[in-house]
């Protein structure tokens, strides 16, 4: 059970996820009224100075949080990150052009499909052959000469795993899919010409998506392109050309306030090392756990690992609730189990799971 509050249980889902208590507490009292306003946050407008504040505080932080440069518009979107897989092309791409993808999972085979349906798709390296158990080296990485953008998913929640650091590429725009791990670490958001994030996992609740992009690619979506589809229309009119997810925003600002109040993210990469290092010690001191992907490639966000037999995961899956820690099965996709600890997990959840490996391993290794 979490400290704090007896009554919530160890959420370890991949997304929606858990979200910070001091941040659930706040809206809990702005909830039926905001503070000078006398209306709740779900009722303010869109175009009142009330939500406008918001918005700007909540983007005001977010450019303190990662050293964002002016030369990036902070766009709050809708759709989450699979219309990035559509608007991302449509914006940058073409039919006559050629855009680099790097295949690390599932998430990262869609982008790629729907990237096709707008232009001409390379692969750049894919890791499919071995489950993507990996991401591939900088040096695996086999560019097209003529490629407009390189594309690559920052963490693979199905499978666990995450690039080190984000490749180093010139002469192309980077392209990022960070859906899983933003604000889990510092960015470099200068390297990357845009940046791409569904907010359910670090950022906020579900119905937010966050683009960082570069004002110069902003600037390249066709006239043509419906104006809902178009990053410079969402940068011209302030993320406002219709009715943003208000709550959405508002949680958002909140959980950015609730990071610079912790540290920073050099502060929370610290901690979010530490709670994935307990889990992998275990998984890695024991015969009776497996991880599945491979330690040069593991995921801070997300800890996947394989039981000795499909009966054991079940009873895993069966106990774990019971002792009220949420969500470990894995994806149906690749089955076993998954521990997702993003940012807001606490790390006494972290010890709920190290004590319930250990007493499982004791009783039915």
């Amino acid at each position: 059970m979490s400290s704090t509050d007896p009554h919530r249980i160890f959420n370890f889902g991949a997304g929606p996820a858990v979200l910070p208590e001091p941040v659930l507490e706040q809206a809990r009292q702005d909830l039926m009224a905001l503070p000078g306003v006398g209306m709740s946050v779900l009722e303010v407008s869109h175009r009142s100075a009330v939500f406008e504040g918001i918005l700007e505080q909540a983007e005001a932080d977010l450019r303190a949080l990662v050293g964002l440069a002016d030369d990036h518009h902070v766009l709050f979107l809708q759709g989450g990150a699979s219309q990035q897989f559509s608007m991302v092309p449509m914006n940058l791409l073409g039919a006559d052009r050629v855009a680099d993808y790097v295949l690390t999972g599932a998430w990262a085979k869609k982008a790629a499909v729907e990237a096709a349906k707008f232009g001409q798709v390379h692969i750049a390296a894919t890791t499919e052959a071995e489950a993507f158990a990996r991401v591939p080296a900088v040096d695996e990485l086999r560019l097209h000469p003529d490629s407009v953008y390189l594309h690559v998913t920052s963490n693979n929640t199905i499978v666990g795993t995450q690039w080190p650091m984000l490749p180093d590429v010139t002469g192309r725009p980077l392209v990022v899919d960070a859906s899983s791990d933003l604000l889990s670490r510092p960015i470099e958001a200068v390297r990357c010409g845009l940046v791409y994030a569904g907010a359910q996992k670090n950022l906020g609740p579900a119905g937010l998506t966050l683009v960082i992009i570069r004002k110069d690619l902003a600037a390249q979506g066709s006239e043509d392109l419906p104006a809902t589809l178009r990053y410079a229309v969402a940068a011209e009119h302030g993320s406002r050309y219709n009715t943003p997810p208000v709550f959405a925003i508002y949680l958002f600002g909140l959980v950015m306030r609730w990071l610079i109040d912790t540290g920073g993210l050099s502060a929370i990469e610290t901690r979010n090392r530490r709670k994935a290092k307990r889990l992998y010690e275990v998984i890695d001191g024991s015969g009776f756990y497996r991880g599945t992907a491979q330690p040069e490639s593991r995921s801070m966000m997300n800890v996947t690992f394989r039981l000795p037999t499909e009966e054991l995961e079940q009873r895993f899956s069966t106990e774990s609730a019971a002792a009220g820690l949420s969500g470990l099965t894995g994806h149906r996709l690749v089955g076993g189990h998954r521990a997702s600890i993003y940012n807001a997990f606490p790390e006494a959840g972290v010890t709920a799971l190290v004590d319930f490996m250990s007493e499982f391993e004791r009783t039915h290794g």
